[in-house]
């Protein structure tokens, strides 16, 4: 099984780097993969105090990012060091200034394994939510390096609770800890003889409710808001912005602002053109444009969207008709109404604000205005559904000084 998962390794390897010329992803995956022992070997002392953190994409990063703050700031005689599989992650956190060394994670084949990490020589080791690399692992066991998983989630279609799993769970065998997001993932490891697991919850709570404590004032989101209420559509891809459309056409009195989650010009344009009454751009606004006569406000840019939630009232996350929505947390720590599409299931955050009331599942325009109507028109129910939301959010909140406790002793 080994020698095939090895193969496998090679082969992904290779498919990425044979489409790279005409795909920008595997383009961006190869590119920054190259050289990338020669660049560490100049960059990580042998001196240095490693702890490492492995995360998939931004998404993770974000699970993860409250840990690694954490340790900056308690522990400063460690150097940090990321990794990224995803480019969608590396390319946008490449310069996060709470890590020392921020690199693409080579392939997990035995020879990048054994090369990773001898330079990297990590004293820690910490691999978020599904990141579960089978060589990285079984290395960093032989090595005696203290490795946790932490904000993970397993649910029963897994392969590691299938009859022929047994090779898969030897991966989790290696960790000293996991911290894992609910009960369910707890009792699940337990049935195949893991016990050395803690329900600790997701660092996203921890770290969405420190955005919101140090969420920017925005001047150009300020200003388009005037004295009017907000409505802020984060994450949104073409279906989303399709339903939107009539509920804005619908609410003239009330400001939009879209944050798509790609820059696709094509679909920006079709927005604008769309919007009856005005459309702007953030990064075509200047200091003296007027924004008070624009109904909808272009969030072409990234970094803002958790600080533009502050200013609403309603909102909207996106990828809900694709693979999957996007971050809800946000939203519901400022205590915002959440409506999205109907693939939310994977995400237990998404679920239980179903079951709360905070949040609803919409298919059509239909349904987004008949969820929107009550909410904008009756103060009670507004404030009802916004307290669910922030509380939810206030619950939850302390994985990460539990996680640091059981790491670091304290």
């Amino acid at each position: 099984m080994l020698l095939l998962y090895d193969i496998c390794m090679v082969l992904y390897a290779w498919i990425v780097a044979a489409i790279s010329p005409w795909n920008s992803k595997a383009k961006l995956w190869t590119k920054g993969r190259r050289n990338i022992f020669d660049r560490m070997s100049k960059q990580i002392s042998k001196e240095d105090r490693i702890v490492w953190m492995h995360v998939a994409s931004l998404g993770e990063f974000e699970q993860g990012r409250p840990v690694l703050e954490e340790i900056r700031k308690h522990y400063p005689e460690y150097k940090i060091l990321l990794t990224f599989f995803s480019p969608s992650g590396y390319e946008v956190r490449k310069n996060y200034a709470g890590a020392d060394y921020i690199y693409y994670l080579p392939a997990d084949t035995p020879r990048n394994v054994e090369r990773f990490l001898e330079i990297a020589h990590p004293e820690i080791a910490i691999f978020v939510k599904y990141e579960i690399w089978h060589n990285y692992l079984r290395k960093l066991k032989a090595r005696g390096t203290r490795t946790f998983l932490i904000s993970a989630i397993f649910r029963r279609n897994s392969i590691f609770f299938r009859s022929y799993g047994f090779w898969w769970r030897q991966s989790l065998d290696c960790f000293e800890q996991m911290f894992v997001q609910n009960e369910e993932s707890r009792e699940l490891l337990h049935e195949i003889g893991f016990d050395n697991v803690i329900v600790a919850g997701d660092t996203r709570f921890d770290r969405v409710a420190a955005l919101a404590k140090a969420a920017p004032k925005i001047d150009l989101v300020e200003r388009f808001k005037g004295e009017q209420r907000l409505f802020v559509a984060g994450s949104t891809w073409g279906p989303d912005e399709d339903i939107l459309q009539r509920l804005i056409d619908n609410n003239p009195d009330i400001k939009f602002l879209i944050a798509p989650h790609e820059m696709d010009e094509a679909r920006i344009e079709k927005i604008i053109a769309n919007s009856k009454h005005g459309a702007v751009r953030y990064t075509h606004c200047q200091k003296d444009t007027d924004l008070s006569a624009v109904q909808v406000f272009i969030l072409d840019t990234v970094g803002l969207l958790a600080g533009a939630y502050s200013y609403a009232t309603w909102s909207y996350i996106g990828g809900g008709f694709g693979v999957g929505i996007h971050n809800t947390l946000e939203a519901a720590t400022f205590g915002l109404p959440i409506a999205f599409g109907p693939n939310y299931q994977k995400f237990k955050e998404a679920r239980d604000m179903v079951a709360l009331g905070a949040a609803t599942k919409v298919e059509s325009a239909d349904e987004l205005e008949a969820w929107f109507k009550p909410l904008r028109d009756d103060a009670a129910h507004l404030a009802h559904t916004s307290t669910i939301a922030r509380d939810y959010t206030t619950k939850n909140q302390g994985a990460t000084p539990l996680i640091m406790q059981v790491v670091f002793g304290k």
